[in-house]
């Protein structure tokens, strides 16, 4: 067997090559960064501070909230680091880190945001036995099933990346460590790697999409059944912020990771990334807040309490 060079490094592409347009992709992203975590820690500090909102739909918006400081954190102050140095390695452990963190990040959104379908399911289908079936220790439950099942999923996937030699080139055409890019930089035969990628990919996806599905059917058929326009109104509109962030989410990750091969288009997969790591962590506090009474008067209720403290000040 000839002697084989494994790389310890590697070089991430990033968004452009373009040397000019490199303090304008920082500052862009520095301001969606900021933003994001702001926005977020707004949202789970008024979860956390207004008892008003210790309610079920509102403890899964604070997890959610807390996953998508994570989540957006996992990628971007590195991006934004090689941007600013002009280094853009990343060791090899640290390359595999990234990926299992965004993995499990990744999929515990997917999970979240089930359970959090399988709420308004039982909010709606079933409101008299409502507070019997989301008692504290049922959300703690489906709390604790999300992220632990999000936690295993990228082991197998990462387990069979270990086993993979690189020899060279090193350069990942991608802003981060992902399944594809990386993959595309491995010697030998990687069939068995993509296979396992695309099996998890797909059991997390259709199975928290089929919660879903199964949840907004019963709701649509019990909504419908409703003898008041207002009620069905009222209804749908609690549940239009989540069917958004879900149809924006899922839509982008099944186009990336139901069909993760090594020769897919890697600049159509880099983009579709930014809409589901960079865009909708940015987007969910602002699409779960606009239309959401409860967490505008949480909103003002702080805003005033703050102007009587600084008047007594």
């Amino acid at each position: 067997m000839p002697n084989k060079t494994t790389v310890s490094t590697f070089l991430l592409a990033g968004f452009s090559s373009c040397s000019h347009c490199q303090i304008a992709i920082f500052s862009f992203l520095l301001l969606i960064y900021v933003f994001t975590v702001l926005e977020n820690l707004a949202i789970l500090a008024l979860v956390l501070r207004d008892p008003k909102l210790w309610k079920p739909m509102y403890i899964f918006l604070g997890n959610l909230s807390f996953l998508e400081i994570w989540y957006i954190s996992a990628t971007l102050p590195n991006v934004l680091t090689n941007i600013m140095t002009g280094n853009r390695e990343i060791s090899y452990v640290g390359c595999i880190t990234q990926l299992f963190i965004f993995t499990f990040l990744g999929a515990s959104e997917c999970f979240l945001l089930a359970a959090m379908a399988y709420d308004r399911y039982v909010a709606i289908c079933n409101p008299l036995r409502y507070a019997v079936t989301m008692q504290d220790k049922y959300i703690v439950c489906l709390l604790i099933v999300s992220w632990l099942s999000g936690l295993f999923t990228p082991v197998l996937p990462i387990l069979f990346m270990t086993q993979l030699n690189f020899c060279g080139p090193n350069e990942v055409d991608h802003y981060f460590c992902d399944a594809s890019p990386v993959l595309k930089l491995a010697c030998g035969n990687i069939k068995p790697k993509e296979i396992v990628d695309l099996v998890v990919s797909a059991f997390v996806l259709i199975s928290s999409m089929l919660v879903i599905f199964i949840s907004y059917f019963c709701i649509s058929w019990t909504v419908i059944k409703m003898p008041s326009s207002k009620g069905r109104y009222k209804a749908f509109s609690t549940c239009t912020s989540h069917l958004v962030v879900v149809c924006v989410y899922y839509g982008s990750m099944s186009f990336t990771y139901i069909r993760v091969k090594s020769d897919s288009s890697v600049s159509t997969n880099k983009l579709v990334s930014v809409l589901y790591s960079v865009i909708t962590p940015m987007l969910n506090p602002i699409i779960y807040t606009l239309r959401n009474k409860d967490v505008g008067k949480a909103l003002q209720n702080t805003f005033k309490k703050a102007k009587t403290s600084k008047l007594r000040m």
